[in-house]
């Protein structure tokens, strides 16, 4: 991952330069999803799937979540997914399993809380997805 000078860590960055743009997040998606289709608790929801195309489709999630407008926002014309209906241990894992792939992909732990926490939150309906 790109050093802080690179990533635009400084204090006005968005989380979305925080986390490396677009290849910070590309990493980080590539992780989680991988560990999504792995993972006990949400791998039945993963057997058969597009897995590239769901990267892609997390990847503008993350974006938006991160700061960098979406396809999906106001001003694109496009309608933004509503959240999938997932049981609460879907939840628990899928967060966990991104946060595991933000650590490994060198995300600090400042980051890792605003995005999982964010996430959370477009989840459980708080704040517009």
């Amino acid at each position: 991952m790109a050093g802080p000078a690179e990533n635009g860590s400084g204090l006005n960055a968005s989380l979305y330069q925080r986390l490396g743009g677009v290849a910070g997040i590309a990493a980080i998606v590539d992780d989680a999803i991988d560990r999504h289709a792995v993972n006990p608790v949400l791998a039945p929801r993963f057997r058969g799937k597009d897995l590239p195309q769901l990267k892609q489709m997390l990847a503008l999630i993350l974006s938006a979540a991160s700061g960098l407008p979406s396809p999906g926002s106001a001003d694109s014309g496009h309608a933004t997914p509503a959240p999938a209906s997932i049981s609460e241990p879907e939840l628990v894992a899928a967060l966990n399993d991104m946060a595991a792939a933000m650590c490994d992909c060198g995300t600090g732990g400042a980051e890792i809380h605003e995005m999982v926490g964010a996430l959370f939150l477009c989840k459980s309906g708080l704040v517009p997805a």
